[in-house]
């Protein structure tokens, strides 16, 4: 099991993470929170009522950063179009309604990662065995997703042909644990996803 996902009896999934690979992964999950950025919940004195959280605006200008504009993409066009003005608008519209709700899913995912790997105690010569529930392997899928791209995009990562080619970068090459990384994060997904359809 050490290094990828097993199917477990009844749903879930396991895996045995070592105390260097249980502090990368918290590492980068706590990133990925600090980027994403704090929710926008009620404060004291503010409405809590349902309907009024539900039309609660986002932004509605795409993020100038490009690691939140590929985790927070728009709607319509594509990388590939110059949208036109009705585009824009329409992306907008829809980014203004969803922003908000998808940054709290993201930021659900990572802190579902962090706190199963908070909870684990790992020997130093076996590791620990984390065990998820169905639940907590869809949202750990979605951690490393948004982990992915986010390291992904940092690397100038267009297509899977580009993650083959920074592994043979030198070891001197200040990116090369970052492709590390993206591609271990790639395997920890990839067996995930094989366990869940067992």
């Amino acid at each position: 099991m050490a290094g990828h996902f097993e199917p477990q009896p009844g749903g879930g999934a396991a895996v045995t993470l070592d105390e260097v690979e249980i502090s990368i992964l918290r590492s980068l999950a706590v990133q990925l929170l600090e980027l994403v950025g704090p929710g926008d919940e009620p404060g004291a004195g503010e409405s809590d009522d349902l309907l009024a959280s539900i039309f609660n605006d986002g932004p509605s200008e795409p993020p100038a950063d490009p690691v939140l504009a590929r985790l927070f993409p728009d709607a319509y066009g594509g990388p590939d179009v110059v949208p036109d003005d009705d585009v824009r608008a329409a992306s907008g519209e829809f980014r203004r309604y969803t922003e908000n709700d998808l940054r709290a899913r993201k930021r659900g995912d990572a802190l579902v990662l962090i706190r199963s790997l908070d909870a684990l105690s790992a020997d130093p010569e076996t590791g620990a065995v984390l065990r998820l529930a169905p639940d907590e392997c869809r949202q750990w899928l979605g951690a490393l997703n948004d982990l992915r791209l986010a390291i992904g995009t940092r690397l100038d990562v267009t297509d899977e042909e580009d993650g083959g080619q920074l592994l043979r970068l030198p070891d001197t090459d200040p990116r090369k644990p970052m492709v590390l990384a993206y591609l271990w994060l790639g395997g920890l997904q990839e067996t995930l996803v094989e366990s869940l359809m067992a």
